[in-house]
């Protein structure tokens, strides 16, 4: 059976992850696998600490998607990959990577995953993940605070001079390749329980054929 793959977009703090997760928590988790875009970001350990704060993180170029779409094709293939983590404190990727096995279902979220067109042909399932733009702030602020190791200043003047014009740019108009557009990310609970009951059924449906 070939994997079923699900791309989930949005902006930052949409609620991506949040809907990624609650449909790999859905299903038998031995039956799904789900895989972050924001760990694809370019190796910058070349470059000092200082320079690497200044690239824009939320421009396409700043991530290897030609890793990422080769690793989603081994997994097709029925391959185990070595998916790199990223060091968000140092800007650059960790020198750990993490295994990860082929699955049924492979959930790949990300803010700019519909910008490349190779990523978007992988893709059987597309969801917009669509929030309010002070919510996403709001929710971009804390996380950054509390787990990126970020300041205040910092988060705000990156927010304005780069992922704010980015996200105009690039993100918004990926919404138009949606095949679903979910409002309220995570707390949309009604929406998310659509889309994994049909694909707890195709599952169901695949499986014994």
């Amino acid at each position: 059976m070939k994997p079923f793959m699900i791309g989930i977009a949005g902006g930052t703090g949409s609620g991506k992850t949040t809907v990624a997760r609650r449909i790999y928590e859905s299903l038998h988790l031995d039956s799904a696998v789900f895989l972050d875009q924001d760990s694809y970001y370019r190796e910058l350990d070349h470059l000092p600490l200082e320079e690497r704060r200044t690239i824009n993180f939320d421009h396409p170029d700043s991530l290897d998607n030609d890793l990422l779409v080769e690793q989603l094709q081994r997994l097709v293939a029925s391959e185990a990959i070595e998916k790199p983590l990223y060091d968000f404190a140092a800007h650059t990727r960790a020198p750990e990577t993490q295994r990860v096995e082929p699955r049924d279902v492979i959930l790949v979220e990300g803010i700019l995953l519909f910008v490349d067109a190779r990523l978007r042909e992988l893709f059987d399932l597309k969801i917009f993940v669509d929030t309010e733009a002070d919510v996403r702030f709001i929710r971009r602020l804390r996380r950054d605070l509390e787990l990126r190791g970020r300041t205040i200043d910092s988060v705000i003047d990156q927010y304005l001079t780069t992922v704010r014009p980015m996200h105009y740019e690039f993100v918004e108009p990926s919404k138009r390749y949606a095949d679903i557009i979910l409002p309220r990310g995570g707390s949309n609970a009604p929406g998310i329980e659509v889309i994994t009951a049909r694909l707890r059924e195709r599952l169901s449906v695949e499986r014994r054929t």
